[in-house]
C-alpha cells in the first residue's frame, strides 16, 4: 500500500485488516462490528472479507465478549474485542481484572493473554449517558494490563498491529472526536515503538503532556501561546502503563516548568501519577508546581453542556499562566 492521506477510524480499520492477513489467529469480537461495521465503521467490510467465523458479531453482553476472549487466548489465538463505547465496558470490569489481567501471573507464566480490548473513549460527540467516559485510569492502576492511547492515524494504524502482535493484555484507547481527522500514513515507514512517548512539538517554556484527543487541544494551545512569545513543548504520551517518562524529565529539566491535559477527571487521574513521578525526578530543575488540567469532578454532562466541561486551549493557557507566574 503506497503512502495516503486517512482518518484515523480509516488507519485503524486497515490496521486490523493487516493484522488479519499476517494472522489467521487474529479474531475481531463484538456488538454490531460484523454487517454493521460497527457504530463507528471501524470494522467495516472486514465481516465480508474474512467471514463470519474471524469477525464475529457478539450478543450485548461485554462480561461474555471478555470472558469468551480470554478461553479463545488459551487457545492459542489472538482475540481483539471491540467495546461499542467507553461506558459499557463495566459489565466486563470483572472479567478484565481479575482474568484478563491475572492469568499470566496466575499460571507463572504458562499462559499468555495476548487480548486486545479496543474503547473509543472521550467526549466531544454530542452523545448521551454512558457514550464520553474516560476510563484510563482504571486500567492503568491494574497490574497486568497495558493501556495504549493513540492520538493520530499513524500511531493508529501501526499501534493497533503492535498491540494485537504484543503477548500481554492491552487496553487500545482511541480518542472518538478524533475519529476523522487526517494525515498521512505510510505502510513501508518503520513504526515506532508501541511504548514510547513522543515530543510532538519543540518548545523552551513550559512542558505539556497529552494522550489521545488531548494532543491535538495541547498542540492549539501552543499555536496560541506562540502568538504571544511563549514556547511550549508537546509531548504526546501515546502509552499510559507502562508511563515512558525519560523524554518528559528531559523536557521538564529544560523548561522547569509542566501541565498536564486530560479529559477524565482531575482527582486521581493519569496527571496526578505524572505530576508525582515529575516531581520525584525533576525537584531542582522545577520552577513551578506541576500543574493539571482535566474534566470536573462530576458525572459527564449532557451534550448541551460538554464544551463547558471539556478542557479546552483557554483551560490550558490558563494553567500555562499560572506556571509561569510562579
Amino acid at each position: 500500500m503506497a503512502a495516503q492521506t486517512l482518518t484515523i477510524g480509516k488507519a485503524l480499520n486497515l490496521g486490523l485488516r493487516k493484522a488479519m492477513e499476517d494472522d489467521a489467529k487474529v479474531v475481531l469480537m463484538g456488538e454490531d462490528i460484523g454487517r454493521l461495521g460497527g457504530v463507528f465503521r471501524i470494522t467495516d467490510g472486514l465481516q465480508k472479507d474474512f467471514g463470519e467465523d474471524r469477525v464475529v458479531d457478539t450478543p450485548l453482553a461485554e462480561a461474555g465478549i471478555l470472558g469468551t476472549a480470554v478461553g479463545l487466548a488459551m487457545r492459542g489465538y489472538r482475540p481483539v474485542c471491540e467495546i461499542q463505547f467507553d461506558g459499557f465496558v463495566f459489565p466486563a470490569y470483572n472479567q478484565i481484572v481479575t482474568q484478563v489481567a491475572k492469568i499470566h501471573a496466575r499460571s507463572r507464566g504458562k499462559l499468555a493473554m495476548p487480548i486486545v480490548i479496543r474503547i473509543p473513549f472521550g467526549g466531544g460527540i454530542g452523545a448521551v449517558e454512558h457514550h464520553s467516559e474516560s476510563p484510563e485510569a482504571y486500567f492503568a492502576h491494574t497490574p497486568g494490563l497495558k493501556v495504549v492511547a493513540v492520538s493520530n492515524p499513524v500511531d493508529a494504524y501501526f499501534g493497533i498491529q503492535q498491540a494485537i502482535a504484543h503477548p500481554d493484555p492491552i487496553v487500545f484507547l482511541e480518542p472518538k472526536r478524533r475519529y476523522w481527522e487526517k494525515a498521512e500514513v505510510d505502510p513501508d515507514t518503520t513504526p515506532e515503538p508501541l511504548f514510547a512517548s513522543r515530543v510532538v512539538r519543540g518548545g523552551d517554556d513550559v512542558t505539556v503532556l497529552a494522550y489521545g484527543p488531548m494532543v491535538k487541544t495541547a498542540l492549539q494551545a501552543a499555536e496560541a501561546a506562540a502568538e504571544e512569545g511563549r514556547s511550549l513543548e508537546v509531548v504526546d504520551l501515546r502509552t499510559l502503563s507502562p508511563l515512558d517518562l525519560d523524554p518528559v524529565f528531559d523536557s521538564v529539566r529544560r523548561t522547569g516548568r509542566c501541565v498536564v491535559v486530560h479529559e477524565a477527571a482531575v482527582t486521581l487521574g493519569l496527571g496526578a501519577e505524572i505530576a508525582a513521578r515529575v516531581t520525584e525526578t525533576c525537584f531542582h530543575s522545577l520552577e513551578a508546581p506541576v500543574l493539571r488540567v482535566g474534566g470536573y469532578d462530576t458525572p459527564y454532562p449532557p451534550s448541551k453542556l460538554e464544551e463547558e466541561y471539556l478542557p479546552d486551549l483557554d483551560r490550558v493557557l490558563d494553567a500555562v499562566d499560572r506556571s509561569m507566574g510562579f
